[in-house]
């Protein structure tokens, strides 16, 4: 496993497991087959209706917690300053755990312009040791400079839709600017679009690796925080076994190549579901 340093000094692993979409009585089994396969980073989110499965893998799983990075998010309905603090708690009872490392806000929603005091609640829960990190998912620039103009705690990580098809090259930019990661979610295109991509399969065919594995290690490589999801036990494993191979710099700038800005998720300037 490789790992990064966050922007408050905590180290985090570079590779997670994902568990949206996976419904709640699915996901003890998978998490706790990704614990098995390798994985200590478990991402979740209340609006998942999972955290109750996930909190139960962590339970029975020999793993010491100290070795384990578990995010959960805040809920758009639950934004602002007391709603996020309760809705935390009730995160941390679903999971079963004394802590959380990263707590995130899912979505900016502008619209009810909430996101600062959801952020200024998020670092009391940081300052008062509930949290070891804390930062936003799918955060534009705009938003991410007003959180750093009026807040006093950094974000470590802003994840976001990014795959290659959409590289996000703009976010990544401003992140590494400001030190904050950047971590995908859906790094493998939603529908795996991508993995049919003739660039990737020819990459993926020189260095006898799958298609989603060149892609996962495209993400490594451009030092970005990656949450593949699967339920299939042999998935699991195959988006594990990304660490013992490189692609080159032109196998990155093929890639690189491909970028379409072509999303699939709502845009966050679009989402307003509460």
């Amino acid at each position: 496993m490789d790992y990064v340093t966050l922007n408050n000094g905590v180290k985090m692993p570079q590779l997670g497991f994902g568990v949206w979409q996976v419904k709640d009585d699915e996901a003890t089994a998978a998490v706790t087959k990704a614990l098995e396969v390798g994985y200590r980073s478990i991402d979740t989110a209340m609006i998942y209706k999972n955290e109750k499965g996930v909190g139960e893998a962590l339970q029975a799983t020999s793993v010491p917690r100290e070795e384990l990075f578990i995010t959960t998010k805040v809920w758009n309905s639950d934004q602002g300053y007391e709603n996020t603090l309760r809705a935390f708690d009730e995160s941390l009872e679903r999971l079963g755990l004394d802590y959380v490392d990263l707590y995130l806000i899912h979505w900016p929603t502008p619209q009810f312009d909430d996101y600062v005091d959801t952020y200024k609640a998020l670092e009391k829960l940081y300052q008062d040791g509930k949290v070891k990190a804390i930062g936003v998912c799918n955060f534009e620039i705009e938003h991410l400079q007003r959180l750093l103009d009026e807040c006093d705690v950094k974000p470590v990580l802003n994840q976001i839709e990014c795959h290659p098809y959409l590289a996000q090259n703009e976010l990544k930019e401003f992140g590494a600017k400001h030190d904050i990661f950047i971590e995908a979610w859906s790094p493998l295109d939603q529908g795996g679009e991508v993995l049919q991509d003739e660039v990737i399969k020819s990459i993926a065919a020189d260095r006898n690796k799958t298609a989603a594995q060149v892609v996962l290690r495209w993400h490594l490589q451009n030092n970005t925080i990656v949450i593949p999801k699967s339920v299939t036990p042999s998935r699991i494993e195959e988006n594990f076994d990304v660490f013992d191979f490189e692609l080159s710099e032109e196998d990155m700038a093929q890639i690189n190549e491909i970028n379409r800005n072509r999303r699939k998720g709502a845009h966050p300037n679009d989402m307003n579901k509460r």
